[in-house]
């Protein structure tokens, strides 16, 4: 029995000198995760045996497990190069159509513009809007433009209905003298630098990208906490108004009545059309076939995030937006540690392209390893669980970075060592066994 127990022991170290080896070899391998032997007992029998008759025959490698702990991260300047700081793993799509999940973060873009791992498989993600939010749970290659140009959007044109127009976030100083402005009606009007009580100047821009300067302005009417809104473009001195806000006691927007921003060409459109309502500015731009374009002007909408209000501070304008722009170059990827890829474009438009997706599993033991730093899931694993960045354990994206191996190198030296002491131990064992059966043989 000694020679079969030490020729397991001579097994079992053999299988952890090559685990050993392999994490050496895997030192500078990113994402690369350690692995670890772990070893049982062996009994000849352990039925019906008192505790005390039970002699051990040796040992048996239980399971070669990973170790799932996090590597350290570098920074590498590589706009795709990406690390997980968490649990999570990228799903990727393999050539093959197979799903596999890595740790490993060096993407790239293919000819047709898909962010692909070193062997061609594809990163998942989920699809998203302009502003970054969650369209689907349903993930999908994702892709980046490349060598286009972003087409030109006209103000008021935003698909999002929600961030269409002309976006507003200001106070007005409540201590503003009232101005008389005559007509007081939505009509147009000639409006002195006097009458001019608070202004602000925003750039619109038409269906060619074409950008028109609009200045608007609020004028303190007699009326309590009563403002009206006017309007003009490009530098006109006449204003049209475009209608009343009203405030409440304690300078919030308890009413506001405003008609659209219509901008209409010099000359009349070509084809026939009503009236154009009373706030129509003249400006110089291109218009499609009816001549004008209009958009909404939103001010103090504490649900999109703009506020208007008359305190007893000074006028300050605190933000002024609006969704159109002209054309622009793609000049930078920036994903963000939710992961959410923005393409950042030379007019200063930013728009998400998706959203990386991230998966765990109950049981990492249960996943399969593969060839090129993948693991694919079994029935030991249990389903994905997928999910976005900062959602769960999943963790965080750093872009520019990459996930080290977590391999110690200095204590794997030392495992060498023990398992190669182990290993001549039991070779010892082997050999004293055989000098017993030699004395054995030789007695007369």
């Amino acid at each position: 029995m000694s020679f079969q127990t030490g020729l397991s022991g001579l097994n079992a170290s053999s299988r952890n000198l090559e685990v050993i080896g392999h994490n050496i070899a895997n030192a500078n391998t990113t994402g690369m995760k350690a692995s670890r032997v772990e070893f049982s007992e062996v009994f000849a029998s352990s039925l019906g045996a008192a505790g005390g008759d039970n002699a051990g025959i040796g040992v048996q490698v239980a399971t070669v497990a990973q170790l799932f702990t996090q590597g350290n991260l570098k920074i590498t300047g590589n706009q795709l190069d990406l690390a997980i700081n968490g649990s999570g793993f990228f799903q990727v799509a393999a050539p093959d159509g197979s799903t596999l999940y890595t740790r490993n973060g060096e993407f790239k873009l293919d000819r047709d513009g898909f962010i692909v791992t070193n062997n061609g498989s594809r990163l998942q993600g989920f699809p998203t809007d302009e502003a970054g939010r969650r369209t689907s749970v349903v993930t999908a290659d994702l892709s980046l433009p490349t060598g286009a140009a972003i087409a030109p959007r006209r103000t008021g044109s935003n698909p999002d209905v929600a961030m269409q127009g002309l976006f507003l976030s200001a106070n007005l100083d409540a201590r503003a003298a009232p101005q008389v402005v005559s007509p007081a009606t939505s009509a147009s009007f000639p409006l002195s630098e006097g009458q001019k009580t608070f202004g602000t100047a925003a750039n619109v821009f038409d269906s060619q990208g074409n950008p028109i300067a609009l200045q608007m302005y609020f004028v303190r009417l007699p009326a309590a906490n009563t403002w009206q809104v006017v309007a003009s473009a490009d530098n006109g001195v006449s204003g049209m108004s475009l209608g009343n806000v009203v405030f409440d006691a304690a300078g919030q927007v308890s009413s506001a009545a405003l008609a659209p921003v219509r901008i209409t060409a010099g000359s009349p459109p070509t084809s026939p059309a009503p009236p154009p309502p009373p706030s129509v500015f003249t400006g110089n731009a291109s218009f499609p076939s009816d001549g004008t374009f209009s958009f909404g002007l939103r001010l103090g909408d504490p649900t999109a995030g703009f506020t208007l209000t008359q305190f007893g501070s000074k006028f300050g304008v605190f933000d002024l937006s609006q969704d159109g722009y002209s054309s622009g170059e793609l000049t930078s990827i920036d994903i963000g540690e939710n992961g959410v890829i923005l393409a950042r474009y030379s007019n200063g438009v930013s728009i998400a392209e998706g959203q990386v997706a991230l998966g765990n599993f109950r049981n990492l033991q249960g996943l399969q390893p593969i060839n090129g730093g993948y693991w694919s899931e079994t029935i030991a694993s249990g389903a994905v669980v997928l999910g976005g960045p900062l959602e769960g354990r999943l963790g965080l994206i750093r872009q520019s970075s990459l996930e080290e191996s977590n391999v110690d190198l200095t204590q794997e030296l030392v495992n060498m060592i023990v398992a190669q002491r182990s290993y001549q131990a039991n070779a010892q064992t082997i050999r004293t066994q055989d000098q017993m059966m030699q004395t054995l043989v030789n007695l007369r």
